[in-house]
């Protein structure tokens, strides 16, 4: 087997998306006969829209072993340029009719019918060779290309299947965006690894997500942003509550889930969400099992076959106290081959065989994760005291006028940094004061964790993963 079961099986469900349903065979013969016109092309770039389109595109890819670089369909013209000079691609499949236009206009481009059929080529697959070229939001500088082989997306969909007792019998429903590992090797590949059935929503919206799991789907994976909208849209539609309460199992990544929302959705449906950490890096890293106890803001312990470090400061194994903040290291078979073109960037990232994440967590007596933040922008030296700023999100997130909130330190000249927060409020309450949710946090944490500064603001900036955009924050 490949990485995916489309050429063992003929099963009536492979994958939905758009309204239509393609069976294995369907989807066999639809990359195949896409895949009659990569004519010897080593690396092609796919316009990843939450398409049928785009998902047999890139299928097709997978199945050939052409590397595939997933293209984020909203990227800017400056952006998209860095990225197909960065990767090169011999081929463009589906996006704009015009083409990429600029200095890659000469680039063939190809478009995918999902009722044309033909014949996968015979392929014998290289673990080693890298399968994705998936390229990194760019938060801290220009998108670095992560080179993920076969053995890295393998052996990583298969340890997670056994953590969550997924089967060919699950059929997943998500409305990620397929251009990054969350949506397109978990929730795409994922499911065709299994030999499941996977029903993509080409936009989120809680009735969609609900009729898809009212119709036969048992798995749900989202990140927090959807969960909240569900939880609110489950307290006030007995059908979406009924729907959720349904499913099998409902997975939340991609950024940190407030345990509010971890609490509305259980109060509301029974559910308790399974949490879990990846990075684009190395996929995943920890979940909680499927059968493993559920505490929100908590990812779990290391996937089978994933060796997990949390180093502190000076360089010691940080003690599984649930309280000491180390940086997060990773060695293990779903470790990526380097950064393209970037020798000098995995040199840095990766140092013995043990890659850096630059994730702060801490570990509790049970070997249970959470994470507080990144190293660049989430650790807070303040007053002799290291602090989370993850943690100082969840407290304001616990006030009831709180919907969202986003904590980074600045400089300062008395406290070394000085904690800094930025809060969405939620409709229909009293609004608090600054001195209100500086209290709030001080009575929930150590005293030294509370806000100095609150900004009001009407929302955050959030990437296409719903991470927030730190940099972005300036105290007015």
């Amino acid at each position: 087997m490949g990485i995916t079961r489309l050429r063992e099986l003929d099963s009536p469900a492979a994958v939905t998306a758009g309204g239509r349903t393609l069976s294995y065979a369907e989807l066999r013969g639809a990359a195949g006969a896409l895949a009659a016109q990569f004519e010897g092309a080593g690396r092609a770039a796919v316009w990843a829209q939450n398409t049928l389109e785009a998902i047999i595109a890139m299928v097709a890819c997978l199945e050939c072993g052409v590397e595939l670089v997933p293209l984020n369909p909203k990227l800017g013209s400056s952006e998209l340029e860095h990225i197909l000079s960065d990767a090169c691609p011999d081929l463009v499949i589906g996006g704009p009719d015009a083409g990429v236009g600029g200095t890659h206009s000469g680039v063939p481009q190809l478009t995918v019918d999902p009722d044309a059929r033909g014949n996968l080529p015979e392929q014998s697959f290289d673990d080693e060779r890298p399968a994705l070229v998936i390229y990194t939001s760019g938060t801290t500088g220009r998108p670095k290309g992560v080179l993920l082989p076969g053995r890295a997306i393998t052996s990583n969909l298969d340890a997670i299947a056994r953590a969550w007792a997924w089967t060919e019998r699950d059929t997943l429903t998500h409305a990620l965006p397929i251009f990054h590992v969350h949506g397109l090797v978990l929730g795409i590949f994922g499911p065709l690894r299994r030999g499941g059935h996977v029903h993509h929503l080409e936009r989120f919206t809680p009735e969609a997500v609900a009729a898809a799991l009212s119709g036969g789907a048992s798995m749900l994976f989202g990140v927090p942003t959807m969960y909240h909208r569900l939880a609110e849209a489950a307290r006030a539609d007995p059908a979406v509550a009924g729907a959720l309460r349904g499913a099998r199992l409902l997975v939340s990544g991609s950024a940190g889930l407030p345990a509010r929302t971890f609490e509305q959705i259980r109060l509301t449906t029974g559910q308790r969400i399974v949490e879990r950490y990846g990075l684009t890096e190395t996929i995943m890293n920890t979940a909680v099992r499927a059968d493993g106890e559920r505490r929100p803001g908590e990812v779990g312990r290391p996937l089978e076959g994933v060796e997990l470090r949390i180093v502190a400061e000076d360089g010691s194994d940080a003690p599984a106290d649930g309280e000491t903040i180390g940086e997060v290291v990773v060695k293990g078979p779903n470790l990526f081959l380097g950064y393209l073109n970037r020798p000098d960037a995995t040199a840095e990232a990766v140092r013995d065989g043990w890659f850096w994440s630059g994730d702060l967590a801490t570990v509790a007596p049970d070997g249970y994760l959470r994470i507080v933040g990144r190293k660049s922008t989430d650790l807070i030296k303040t007053g002799g005291y290291k602090v989370g700023a993850g943690e100082i999100e969840g407290a304001l997130l616990e006030h009831a006028a709180v919907s969202e909130a986003a904590v980074k330190g600045e400089r300062d000249e008395d406290l070394g940094e000085r904690i800094i927060a930025w809060v969405v409020l939620t409709g229909g309450t009293s609004v608090p004061s600054e001195r209100d949710l500086a209290d709030h946090v001080a009575v929930l944490l150590a005293p030294h964790k509370r806000p100095r500064a609150v900004h009001f603001v009407s929302e955050l900036p959030r990437n296409a993963m719903g991470k927030v955009i730190k940099q972005q924050l300036v105290a007015g």
